[in-house]
C-alpha cells in the first residue's frame, strides 16, 4: 500500500525540486518561492498548511542534498512554534524564518540520551526568576539561531522554553559532524528565562519530538531517494568491458537492494507523516519509520559508494553529501539500536 500525495503536496514537491535545481542560493530561493512560509498562519502571510506539506519540502531538500538549515528551521522551529506558541511568539519568530533571514532550532538531545522525554536539564525558581541548568548535545545551527527550543524538567512536569543562544549563562561549544554543518553542545548555567519564553502546552516536549521525528524522516527519505537516483544514473552510464555496469547481474542485484530499502523507508515515512498530519496517534509509526531509516539508510549508502567505485570517494562528486547527511541524521535519531530499543519498550509496555 502507498499513500498518494494530494494536489497541493505534489505542487509543493515540484516547486521545491525546481527551486533547489536552480543556480540561485537555495535558502534564499526557498524563501522567495514561499516554501518556508507554508506552515505560517494566514495572518502572518503564510499558507496555513502543516506537517505534510513541510515534509514535502524537506524531502526535496534531502533529494538534492542541499546544504540549508531547512530541518532545523522548519521541523525544529516553525512547526512547533506555530503549534504551541502564543500569537505574540508566532508573530515575533516565524516571519523572519519564512523570509530566510533567521533560523530557529531545538535542543533535543542530552549526553547519552537522544530525544530525551524527561530531560536532566532543569528549570527552577530562584529569587523570583526561572533559571535553566543543563547540557544539550548535537544542537544544529545553535550559533546561528534566534532561539533554541529547549526541553526541560520543572518541579511539576516538563516544558519547552525559547532560549536565546546569546543570553547570559549560555555557552556554545562547536562540535564536528560528518556533513560539516554548524552544530554545538549547549551548556546552560542559571540562564534566566521569562514567562513569555515558555511554549504553553503540558505535552510540549512530546509535540516537539513528533515534529522533529517527522522532519528527520522526510529529510532522510529524500536523501535515500537522491542517492539511489545518482547511483542508478552512474551504473547506467559507466561502461566496463564494453557494457554498462547496470548490465552486470551483481550490480543489478545490489542496486535492487538499495531500491527496496528506499521504497520501504518511503512507505514507512509517508505513513507516519500522514497519520501525524491527520491528527491521529502517530507515535508507533514514527518509531517504526525511524528504526527503518536508521537501520537501512547507512547500509544503502555504503552500497551506493561501492557501486560508484573510486568516483564514490571523490569529494568533488556529490555522493558524499548524501552519505554524510545520512550519518548525521542516523546519529540524531539515536542510531538503529536505540530506535529498536524504543520499539521494544513499546511492545513490552
Amino acid at each position: 500500500m502507498d499513500f498518494a500525495l494530494d494536489e497541493t503536496q505534489t505542487e509543493i514537491a515540484a516547486l521545491a525540486a525546481k527551486v533547489l535545481g536552480s543556480p540561485d542560493d537555495p535558502w534564499r530561493a526557498l524563501a522567495s518561492a514561499g516554501l518556508l512560509a507554508l506552515a505560517l498562519p494566514p495572518d502572518l502571510e503564510g499558507d496555513g498548511l502543516g506537517v505534510a506539506e513541510v515534509a514535502q519540502v524537506l524531502t526535496e531538500v534531502g533529494r538534492a542534498a542541499a546544504p540549508v538549515p531547512a530541518y532545523a528551521a522548519l521541523a525544529l522551529g516553525v512547526l512547533p512554534v506555530e503549534s504551541l506558541g502564543t500569537p505574540a511568539q508566532r508573530a515575533e519568530f516565524l516571519p523572519p524564518v519564512a523570509a530566510g533571514e533567521e533560523v530557529l532550532t531545538a535542543a533535543l538531545h542530552e549526553p547519552s540520551a537522544p530525544f530525551v522525554g524527561e530531560p536532566a536539564t532543569t528549570a527552577r525558581v530562584a529569587d523570583g526568576k526561572w533559571l535553566l541548568n543543563g547540557v544539550k548535545t548535537a544542537v544544529p545551527y545553535a550559533g546561528q539561531a534566534t532561539r533554541i527550543l529547549t526541553p526541560v524538567s520543572t518541579p511539576h512536569s516538563t516544558a519547552v522554553y525559547l532560549v536565546d543562544p546569546h543570553a547570559d549563562g549560555v555557552t556554545l561549544v562547536p562540535t564536528r559532524n560528518s556533513a560539516g554543518t554548524p552544530e554545538c553542545t549547549v551548556r546552560l548555567e542559571d540562564v534566566a528565562v521569562e514567562e513569555t519564553d515558555l511554549l504553553f502546552d503540558r505535552g510540549a516536549v512530546a509535540v516537539l519530538h513528533r515534529f522533529a521525528l517527522a522532519g528527520a524522516l522526510a529529510l532522510g527519505d529524500g536523501l535515500l531517494a537522491g542517492a539511489l537516483a545518482l547511483t542508478v544514473k552512474h551504473v547506467g552510464e559507466r561502461v566496463q568491458f564494453g557494457r554498462p555496469l547496470a548490465a552486470f547481474q551483481a550490480v543489478a542485484g545490489q542496486i535492487a537492494d538499495v531500491y527496496v530499502a528506499a521504497r520501504t523507508v518511503h512507505l514507512a515515512v509517508t505513513s507516519a507523516v500522514w497519520r501525524l498530519a491527520a491528527g491521529l496517534d502517530a507515535d508507533a509509526e514514527l518509531d517504526v519509520a525511524a528504526y527503518w531509516l536508521a537501520e537501512e539508510a547507512p547500509k544503502a549508502l555504503a552500497t551506493c559508494h561501492h557501486l560508484h567505485g573510486g568516483v564514490g570517494v571523490d569529494e568533488t562528486y556529490p555522493l558524499h553529501r548524501y552519505s554524510s547527511a545520512v550519518k548525521d541524521l542516523g546519529r540524531a535519531l539515536g542510531g538503529a539500536a536505540h530506535r529498536l530499543g524504543r520499539l521494544g519498550e513499546r511492545v513490552a509496555g
